[in-house]
């Protein structure tokens, strides 16, 4: 009788561990996010590609013949983290627009993240597929941040005239140690990090390293870059801005744009000011 008690706490502790899985995986599914933009009269296509063992996914809208935005999320996240700017008018007239699940979240192999090189590797080919010989533009906020310098260094023979980096992390020196999530990122203890926060983690623990071996990537592109940051940002320090101007030796244009008061989440909170950047991107 005295187990009893003992018992049903982990009865009820596995129960609210497995409920805490499922609900925190900051994903759409495709039939949702379809029926939603249906509502507002948009036709938005779901895709997935098939790279070896590993699948992409990603969601696209507007014709294939115009210039393509490719939007990519921090972490955690999925595609949905830009669904705004995907139903936005202005931006649709002018633009294909295309969000994806990086690896390990979303859709694509949902907990199987990996490094930034490995991530290279499998969104490159998505890239190249989208690349339909009009300018592309590299969105990326965040971890997204990094991702798109890495992805235009290593994609030289795409269009790739443009990237804006939205509250990044690229700094070596401003990356927190964290040494508290290698210790989460054991076996055992990594199955108690709820959904997204799983291979969030894990990719930050492999971070530590990628921003290091990142620091090359920036010579290698040539594009234009905006660099926008919010000021009071307590999650991605502002120098790490500083740094990136610093580092993009060979970019044609650096413009660093500070937002002022601003925090970590400004692709929601300053929008508009986002919005009026990515319509200047094809612009003489």
């Amino acid at each position: 009788m005295k187990r009893r008690p003992y018992l049903i706490t982990g009865v009820l502790m596995g129960t609210l561990l497995l409920l805490a899985q499922g609900c925190m995986r900051f994903r759409t599914s495709d039939q949702e996010a379809v029926a939603d933009f249906a509502m507002g009269g948009l036709t938005l296509i779901p895709h997935r590609l098939a790279i070896g063992h590993r699948t992409m996914h990603y969601m696209a809208i507007g014709a294939p013949d115009q210039p393509t935005l490719v939007f990519v999320h921090g972490s955690p996240g999925s595609w949905d983290a830009f669904s705004t700017y995907l139903k936005d008018s202005l931006l649709r007239e002018r633009y294909r627009m295309v969000s994806l699940d990086r690896p390990g979240f979303g859709y694509s192999d949902f907990g199987d993240a990996v490094g930034i090189q490995q991530q290279s590797e499998l969104i490159s080919p998505v890239l190249q597929q989208l690349n339909n010989g009009q300018p592309m533009y590299l969105i990326g906020h965040s971890l997204g941040g990094p991702m798109v310098i890495k992805l235009a260094a290593d994609n030289p023979d795409l269009p790739i005239r443009g990237l804006v980096i939205l509250a990044g992390s690229v700094s070596p020196s401003d990356e927190p140690p964290e040494r508290w999530r290698y210790v989460l990122d054991v076996p055992l203890l990594r199955l108690l990090l709820p959904g997204a926060m799983r291979p969030s983690n894990h990719e930050l623990t492999l971070f530590k390293q990628d921003v290091i071996t990142l620091q090359p990537a920036f010579a290698r592109v040539t594009c234009p870059v905006f660099i926008l940051h919010g000021d009071k940002d307590p999650l991605v320090p502002p120098p790490n801005a500083l740094y990136a101007r610093r580092m993009l030796v060979n970019s044609t244009h650096v413009e660093l744009i500070w937002l002022k008061g601003a925090n970590h989440f400004i692709p929601w909170t300053r929008y508009n000011y986002i919005r009026a950047v990515l319509l200047r991107l094809d612009k003489p």
